[in-house]
């Protein structure tokens, strides 16, 4: 085994500890609630074990062992939900935290961060997927819908009118999506076209993206942050 072996680990461990911390921030509380968590899940499914199994030695040992894990499991879940909730909180309003949000989506979701940009910090991302094209603008409400506007005339011309184009503005005022929930808005909108039709609609895209000067994407914690609690949530 080779000495750099244990790195991914020490990368998982690090990355629990830095969302433990940005949790903490917001959450001053997480400690006991995830404390609770695995007491009661644990106690819980223990009890349960002892009540439908042996309860000798052997039995005992099992449920005790089995409480361990599922309050475990059970803390790391709430854990997860909470380090996304709080580091979603930490980043909203700043530039990038949409495309940051995005990345996060799981496979079948194409994401190209900052398609189209202004000197304002007003940034449209775009993601192909089963609703067709999604684009997600952030920024000043009024100047993004007019970005976005642009950009929607300009993935028509290339994907052709039977390809269907959302528009999506991410905030908190009246019509738009709140970021943590962006996601999941997304992943709720109604399949439009099929896995091998999103082939065909990336390609076209990549000569509308060849034609634009290349954008900086604003860069912030949130993609560590969001991925060791997304990691969590799975347990």
């Amino acid at each position: 085994m080779s000495a750099g072996t244990p790195a991914p680990a020490t990368g998982r461990i690090a990355q629990m500890r830095q969302a433990f911390r940005i949790t903490k921030n917001s959450d001053p509380n997480i400690g006991l609630i995830l404390l609770l968590w695995f007491l009661l899940v644990g106690g819980v499914f223990a009890v349960a074990m002892l009540l439908l199994f042996d309860r000798g030695v052997l039995g005992i040992i099992l449920a005790v062992v089995f409480g361990i894990l599922t309050g475990v499991l059970a803390a790391l879940i709430v854990f997860g939900r909470r380090a996304e909730r709080a580091a979603y909180a930490q980043v909203e309003g700043q530039a990038g935290a949409a495309a940051s949000a995005l990345q996060m989506l799981r496979r079948g979701w194409i994401v190209k961060p900052v398609v189209a940009f202004t000197k304002n910090q007003d940034i449209v991302h775009r993601v192909v997927g089963k609703p067709g094209v999604i684009l997600v603008g952030e920024g000043n409400p009024n100047r993004v819908k007019s970005l976005i506007a642009s950009e929607k005339r300009k993935h028509a011309r290339i994907v052709g009118e039977s390809v269907p184009i959302v528009e999506v503005i991410v905030g908190r005022e009246e019509g738009q999506v709140p970021l943590p929930k962006l996601n999941r808005h997304i992943q709720k909108m109604k399949k439009a076209v099929k896995p091998a039709e999103q082939t065909a609609i990336v390609n076209k895209l990549k000569a509308l993206d060849a034609m634009r000067p290349a954008a900086p994407m604003p860069r912030g914690p949130v993609p560590t942050s969001m991925k060791s609690a997304r990691k969590m949530m799975r347990g």
